[in-house]
């Protein structure tokens, strides 16, 4: 954002496709999903006196007597002349498309007109199932009674309204389509549910799917899809078009370039006239980078009676579906506002100048007739880009913009740059799922769609641990579910759970309390539950030994990780390797208990060596290193896990306490930025500790908790996991 304010109009258009906010806003988006239902509303019985109406004007009037040129153009949209019977009258009003008040646009062609029902108008005819395909994506709907029917009730407020909603249909390259089944998955719940709901089966979704531009397998997602989910809609029209994998103009799969943009706009400028043609009461937009898992989003929306508005959507950083501030020149303008809105600090329906990704038109409000995708107005002079085209449009027609932030809607992808590649854009997608994991609600994926299993690795390493506690399997799921993601192979350990150990069993382990030790936060000593957390390391280190596992890497079952994980950790070990390093532990995460910097490690970017340091949630470990750590002989003196190793490495403040081991020769690094976080935090909502929530080693009397201590805490000096930790430009 400061360079793109600092660089100007002249420096934006520099910046990537469109300028900085483009190529961080928009990303590839090659997708969009369209679709409309319709309740239909009973047919109204012309009056059998229609009161006169008065001529239109030369150019403005029926139809029928529009130029030949006209005639064409409405021809090439579907329309086709039926004959004037004898004495036909002029326009009868405003469902005639010519009427003024239904023209649509600024300055450019006119929409398809509206079927007229005086006598010698143009009615609608059954459209060829690709006229509304032309550009890749169009939905919209076929209803049960032909639309050359008896003449409806006139455009009103219905209890029975028509929805234009969106099903699936993509338009995007790739090597994976990370999004598809994910989205797939969002759109067959509603659809299921719309099947469910309707009454008497008066009420259609209808379903238009195209595809275009793929370098991928989405065509054959959504065939798949198509095959399985279309029974819930009442009719599906499918295209596909073979052709080029690239727009002429663009320079890599993540340039926006003019084309492209003009093809969006088009898209959902045939889109929103379809809609209006039906008379539909809504249309939703929805792009596929964005994936909504409350299922009452629609109802929800419809209930603000709002002319625009749009759900809030949650990111991996602090990215949404929103501007809070725009300057007259069409660029972000940073507010006050943005951040409570996006943390949900102050909740509720606000007016902002910008939505997109995902947002609802009601048509029926008298501002929303003059709004337009494309061409753009006469006027305008801003960025070549649908949202900000959009932006544009409601700014002059009035119609006023809302965000919502009252509930959990779903997910938004963050765009990569430009110049970045699809992989990249899929390591954008995994990690939001991740973070939908944590956070909740997860992202579900389509039953629909087959989806091979990823090839699981051990990124290099001998052996990848993952400790868990048989009592916490919501956790074991998740983290597998984690490790999946990432592609990752790991052996899950049942962890000793402290709760079940009384005084026999822990003298039948030789565990004893070292001498002295209190926390130094709560003054407390040693609680069961770290016990437990230091046998489950203990056994694991024995594994490693015994096994003869040269590199390791130990997690445990509160992880969230980092964007690009696996490809982060790989180069760190190539370069340790290549920089010849001897090591025996690298935390991956971990708490910097003290505030000064740490030495960088020579030939090795982002490491460090550990100074103090709490918890062991990740960490690598080689061979060398867990004989350091059995020989020390801890059982007989246990502390903390995440004290005793510090002390090994002779960083650990207590001169009384490191006394007790020797030699402290521990070689220790750190990741530097860390690779993981812990999922929660003492004082969150949803945080949970089996060591600090316990009771004390040796007395089940005595009850423990996290109060006090500072070990859980989030760190004050920032990082921390979660999104929201990263840099403020991401808003963009």
């Amino acid at each position: 954002m400061q360079a793109r304010e600092a660089a100007g109009p002249q420096g934006r258009r520099a910046v990537g496709a469109r300028g900085c906010r483009t190529a961080a806003v928009r990303g590839r988006r090659r997708s969009g999903l369209r679709g409309l239902r319709l309740r239909a509303r009973p047919p109204v019985p012309s009056p059998p006196n229609p009161p006169p109406v008065p001529a239109a004007p030369p150019g403005r009037g029926c139809p029928g007597a529009a130029p030949r040129g006209r005639e064409v153009a409405a021809a090439a949209a579907g329309w086709s002349r039926v004959p004037a019977a004898a004495g036909a009258s002029s326009c009868p009003g405003p469902r005639c498309g010519e009427h003024p008040a239904v023209r649509r646009g600024f300055g450019g062609p006119a929409a398809p007109p509206r079927r007229c029902e005086a006598p010698g108008g143009l009615r609608e005819r059954p459209r060829p199932q690709n006229a509304c395909l032309s550009w890749g994506v169009k939905a919209g709907l076929l209803p049960r009674r032909p639309l050359w029917g008896a003449p409806s009730a006139p455009r009103a407020p219905s209890a029975s309204p028509a929805h234009f909603l969106p099903c699936p249909c993509c338009r995007c390259r790739g090597t994976a389509s990370p999004s598809r089944p994910r989205f797939g998955g969002a759109r067959s719940r509603a659809g299921r549910r719309s099947r469910e709901r309707r009454p008497g089966g008066a009420a259609g979704w209808a379903c238009r799917c195209a595809t275009d531009h793929n370098s991928d397998n989405t065509t054959a997602m959504l065939r798949e899809w198509l095959a399985a989910a279309g029974k819930d809609y009442h009719s599906v029209v499918w295209k596909e078009e073979e052709g080029p994998s690239a727009y002429p103009d663009e320079l890599g799969p993540k340039h926006w370039s003019d084309k492209r943009y003009e093809n969006v706009m088009r898209l959902k400028q045939e889109a929103l006239s379809y809609a209006r043609e039906q008379r539909a009461h809504y249309i939703l937009f929805v792009d596929t980078d964005s994936i909504l898992t409350n299922n009452q989003t629609l109802k929800f929306l419809i209930a603000q009676n709002k002319s625009v508005v749009a759900p809030m959507l949650d990111s991996q950083t602090f990215y949404s579906n929103f501007w809070c501030g725009i300057t007259p020149q069409g660029y972000y303008r940073r507010t006050a506002d943005y951040f409570p809105t996006k943390n949900r600090q102050r909740r509720g329906c606000f007016a902002v100048p910008m939505v997109y990704a995902t947002f609802l038109i009601d048509l029926w409000k008298e501002e929303t007739s003059r709004l337009a995708f494309y061409p753009p107005h006469p006027n305008y002079t801003w960025a070549f880009d649908d949202i900000i085209v959009f932006a544009y449009s409601c700014q002059e027609a009035g119609a006023e913009v809302h965000v919502c932030n009252q509930q959990r809607f779903g997910y938004i992808n963050v765009p990569v740059k430009a110049h970045q590649t699809l992989e990249d854009e899929r390591v954008n997608f995994v990690h939001l799922t991740l973070e939908a994991m944590v956070d909740g609600p997860p992202m579900q994926r389509s039953m629909h769609i087959s989806v091979p299993p990823k090839p699981l690795t051990k990124m290099g390493f001998d052996e990848i641990f993952l400790i868990n506690l048989v009592r916490r399997p919501d956790r074991r799921q998740r983290m597998l579910a984690s490790l999946r993601e990432l592609e990752i192979a790991a052996r899950v350990v049942d962890a000793v759970d402290g709760s079940t150990l009384n005084s026999s069993d822990i003298k039948v382990l030789g565990v004893d309390m070292l001498p002295e030790y209190y926390d130094p936060f709560s003054g407390r000593t040693l609680t069961k539950g770290e016990v437990g957390c230091f046998l489950s390391h203990y056994s694991i280190w024995k594994e490693i030994v015994s096994r003869g596992l040269e590199r390791s890497v130990v997690f445990e079952d509160d992880v969230r990780f980092e964007a690009s994980f696996p490809a982060r950790l790989r180069r760190l070990m190539e370069e340790l390797e290549g920089a010849q390093q001897d090591w025996d532990l690298i935390y991956l995460g971990r708490k910097q208990v003290n505030a000064e910097d740490e030495a960088p490690v020579e030939g090795v970017r982002n490491l460090v060596v550990a100074g103090y340091s709490y918890w062991t949630l990740a960490y690598a470990i080689s061979r060398r290193g867990a004989q350091k750590l059995l020989a020390a002989e801890p059982l007989s003196k246990m502390l903390p896990v995440d004290e005793f190793l510090p002390i090994m490495y002779d960083k650990h403040p207590n001169e009384d306490y490191k006394r007790h081991f020797a030699p402290r020769d521990l070689l220790v690094f750190s990741a530097h930025p860390l690779l993981v976080y812990p999922t929660h935090y003492a004082g969150d909502s949803n945080w949970l500790s089996d060591t600090e929530t316990s009771t004390i080693w040796d007395d089940d009397s005595k009850q423990t908790g996290w109060t006090g201590s500072q070990k859980t805490l989030r760190d004050p000096r920032g990082g921390g996991g979660g999104y929201l930790r990263s840099s403020a430009r991401d808003e963009l």
